[in-house]
């Protein structure tokens, strides 16, 4: 069964929408706060603002809490509902979903600690360039795989599966010029590698991002596409599937 924004309108009990449709809120919200953490993350290590990276790395029991919180409430419907078809497909979504949210969580408050090292050193580092243009990427690709969730847009959902691609390439030629400068400078090697863990941290931003969006897919059209290469999907059967 294709799932719609309107399929979930049609329970004869209002009660259960509702509880389908707060999961879906709840989830966004999360959403919200983890890319605003790996916004507020970078941001802290270019501005070079120890309180702040202190403030992502702190709230990241934040976003365990909430993670918490869904999982319990998904619980409570597949006790409670039983449900079927594209209503028990919504509820796995939502909590592979935040799995991966918390995760997102997680990669943030590692660039922060790496972001705190860097800025109580005071070295000037290589490499930030690159995080700043890997940050914008991914968390591009997070933002617009929380709006196909939303919106059950599987269309924008393929574009950020076929977008992972792309920052894989970015991150290998950043770790590249990183390692290239650290055999020629020794003394670098120290801050080099904090900054490569925040590319790494960045990259698994991206993929987690790329796991949303194949939900997305998931859970309007029935299909898993985790193994599959993105160029290989046809958008026209994706489109008549379901």
């Amino acid at each position: 069964m294709d799932i719609t924004s309107d399929t979930h309108s049609q329970h004869i009990s209002r009660q259960f929408n509702q509880e389908l449709e707060e999961l879906k809120t709840h989830l966004m919200t999360m959403g919200g706060l983890v890319e605003n953490q790996v916004l507020e993350a970078v941001k802290a290590l270019l501005e070079g603002d120890s309180r702040l990276a202190e403030k992502v790395r702190d709230n990241d029991r934040q976003v365990n809490d909430m993670q918490l919180k869904i999982d319990d409430e998904c619980t409570r419907v597949l006790a409670r509902r039983q449900p079927a078809a594209s209503d028990l497909r919504l509820v796995l979504a939502v909590i592979r979903a935040t799995a991966d949210l918390e995760r997102i969580g997680d990669e943030a408050s590692k660039i922060a600690r790496n972001a705190l090292i860097l800025i109580e050193n005071g070295t000037t580092v290589r490499g930030l360039v690159e995080v700043r243009h890997i940050s914008e990427h991914v968390r591009k690709m997070l933002r617009d795989s929380l709006t196909a969730f939303a919106r059950f847009d599987t269309e924008l959902a393929l574009q950020v599966v076929r977008e992972d691609e792309a920052v894989d390439d970015e991150y290998g030629s950043a770790m590249r010029s990183l390692m290239t400068f650290m055999m020629e400078d020794n003394r670098a090697i120290g801050p080099v590698l904090s900054v490569m863990w925040i590319l790494r941290a960045l990259e698994r931003v991206g993929d987690h991002a790329d796991n949303l969006a194949e939900y997305v897919i998931y859970l309007v059209k029935g299909l898993d596409i985790r193994h599959m290469d993105p160029d290989q999907i046809d958008e026209d059967a994706l489109k008549r599937r379901g």
